[in-house]
């Protein structure tokens, strides 16, 4: 006897497969979709439209579903939900054929580079090509299966389009494999024709049997372990560099317990501000071009740089300046093993708690002298203290830093902060101090403008338990608010901070230093000389937030800041606290480079003082090609 079949449409078939899909680690198991994001449109409100009401009217814990605001932001929001939960969940996105699936594309792309899971179920145009051309479909002459989802190609982790229903079950057994994956992940998108989304097909039982992914966890060799501790042996001025696989491997317990021993200091990425409690003994706190003066003196004198969970960015590295001992190495423990291999360093190809555990078993008794450490409470000491100085309120408008102190000191310990584009990622990454394990969410990746809102919504849906601080300005909140009526309908408490510097603050900030004047980063009206140089606009976006449907609270001083604050944190709803800072006040410099290029030849006088004193910090950048172990090849 054959095995039994269930009749269902294709889209009834996706969503009966989702809702059956869990992942486990550790012997903790979870339902790897924690429902569907979604906007309708003719591509798919017959297809998965009809399959997911019919789930919801069955039964809405089936895969609950969302109705969004916009495409490219649904994204952002199952992305930030799948980092809250340390990859092990996240949603699915599904949208029309046309626009609404080509929004997506860059939610794809921020997905992928952030290495975060994320399903996306785009509608495509008719597979018959009965009717072509059909409304919004690309037409070209010399290609007739090319349409606009091709676009999602280059950006996606894992691609393919189910022409007929029989290529369903392999296209989502594929995609699994990659949302499950802890090195090979991202974005895996499955489009599929409107005409077979609604298409009858009779699917073996097992199909949507109770399937488990076992996210693993693969032990260092433990020749490359023996390799790397005879490099930590004789390591005078070591450094940690803790990036985001810390904290997606659970290794943040292991790594105190590693640093304490050792007296290594452990500075950190954007994505590992998590590792490490900032009061930890040997947290130096961020490193780079947004880092801590701390950690970038370290850094610059380091004779060995171990890299755990890092793919080594230009800001973590300063733009390949930060490490600027000649006789500098690496130990680069990565799951990836493209990011093991970077700088030539000692390549450690494996979980970070792992081989963090099996490090410290290879080290017994093993410490920095009491002079590195001694060293090391000076320099954060020092650093602290300019912190204390930047962040204390003062009478008159908060600056930047102060409104990020504010909501540091204010904000309960297990609170999350959100934040993405601009200068408010660089200020939070050596200004704020993380005090619980998973309270700091900055997406640094692609620093994607717009993400803050949606990318708080999906940390709100995470952690329910948790307030969550949306840290916004005015340029990302302009280019998408939207989720804030999202973040109302579901009843999401989050609590946006909205700093109105006129304009784009960062890339001012930036132009100024290219020599480029801060052309084209105020807002401001055409003037009588045909110029941006006339009054600033007068966009009220407090007003705009309330007609979204958020509690507003305007906001002057410091004081008043800290008032509305307890109004906020006391509130069940979405509130927005909406002030204005100086654009010109910047906060304490990391006294670190990154590497924008200026102009070679100009005739403003700002712009060749720039290029001469870009000339010269270029002089400093290195290959940081090393060799490893005397023998080996590791």
């Amino acid at each position: 006897m054959g095995e039994n079949v269930i009749r269902l449409t294709v889209g009834q078939a996706v969503v009966r497969f989702l809702s059956n899909q869990y992942t486990e680690r550790d012997g903790q198991s979870q339902r790897l979709f924690a429902g569907c994001l979604g906007i309708f449109g003719h591509g798919n409100v017959a297809g998965l439209g009809e399959a997911l009401l019919a789930a919801e009217l069955e039964d809405p814990k089936i895969l609950p579903y969302i109705v969004g605001r916009n495409e490219q932001a649904m994204v952002h929001t199952a992305v930030a939900y799948a980092r809250a939960k340390n990859r092990l969940q996240t949603w699915a996105v599904t949208t029309s054929v046309g626009p609404g699936a080509t929004n997506m594309v860059t939610g794809a792309a921020l997905a992928t580079i952030n290495r975060l899971p994320v399903l996306l179920l785009p509608a495509d145009t008719f597979a018959t090509r009965v009717a072509t051309p059909v409304l919004q479909e690309l037409e070209l002459p010399g290609s007739g299966d090319v349409t606009v989802n091709d676009a999602f190609r280059p950006v996606s982790r894992y691609f393919d389009r189910v022409w007929r229903p029989e290529q369903l079950p392999a296209a989502l057994i594929g995609a699994m494999r990659v949302l499950t994956d802890p090195v090979d992940t991202g974005a895996a998108t499955i489009a599929i024709p409107e005409d077979v989304q609604t298409q009858a097909f009779d699917w073996p039982e097992s199909l949507f049997a109770h399937r488990v992914w076992h996210v693993r966890r693969p032990p260092p060799e433990r020749s490359a372990i023996s390799d790397a501790a005879a490099l930590i042996r004789t390591a005078r001025s070591p450094l940690i560099v803790a990036g985001g696989g810390v904290t997606f491997s659970g290794a943040a317990e292991s790594l105190a317990r590693f640093a304490a021993l050792t007296g290594i200091p452990v500075a950190q990425t954007q994505a590992g501000k998590n590792s490490m409690l900032w009061d930890h003994p040997q947290c130096v706190g961020a490193v780079g071009a947004t880092g801590t003066t701390a950690a970038n003196a370290l850094a610059a004198d380091a004779d060995l740089v171990i890299g755990i969970g890092t793919r080594y960015s230009d800001f973590t590295t300063a733009s390949r300046t930060a490490f600027a001992n000649p006789d500098v190495r690496f130990v680069n423990i990565n799951i990836g093993p493209a990011d093991a291999v970077k700088h030539g360093g000692c390549s450690v190809v494996a979980d970070a708690r792992e081989a963090l555990d099996a490090l410290a078993l290879e080290l017994p008794g093993h410490s920095v002298s009491d002079e590195y450490r001694t060293r090391t409470q000076q320099l954060v000491s020092q650093w602290n203290a300019v912190v204390d100085r930047a962040t204390t309120p003062e009478p008159g408008s908060p600056t930047q830093a102060q409104v990020i102190g504010l909501v540091n000191v204010l904000s309960d310990d297990r609170d999350v902060v959100v934040c993405a584009a601009g200068s408010m990622p660089g200020d939070l990454h050596r200004l704020w101090r993380t005090r619980d394990l998973g309270s700091y969410h900055v997406e640094y990746g692609y620093s994607c403008m717009g993400y803050e809102v949606a990318g708080g919504l999906g940390v709100g849906l995470a952690h329910r338990d948790r307030d969550v601080f949306v840290l916004v300005g005015d340029g990302s909140y302009l280019m998408m608010a939207s989720e804030l009526a999202t973040a109302v309908q579901e009843r999401i408490k989050l609590i946006v901070v909205l700093v109105d510097n006129r304009g784009f603050g960062s890339i001012g900030a930036l132009s100024d230093s290219v020599g480029s004047q801060r052309f084209g980063t105020v807002y401001r009206f055409r003037g009588p000389d045909g110029r941006l140089s006339g009054e600033h606009l007068p966009i009220d976006l407090a007003a705009n937030a309330a007609s979204l449907g958020a509690d507003v609270i305007r906001c002057s001083t410091a004081s008043e800041f800290a008032d509305a604050m307890k109004v906020a944190k006391a509130n069940d709803a979405v509130t927005v606290l909406y002030v204005q800072t100086d654009p010109m006040a910047a906060a304490p410099s990391s006294e670190s480079w990154w590497d924008v290029p200026v102009a070679e030849v100009s005739t403003l006088p700002e712009t060749r003082e720039a290029r001469a004193a870009y000339d010269t910090r270029k002089r400093s950048q290195s290959a940081y090609l090393r060799p490893t172990v005397e023998g080996s090849s590791s």
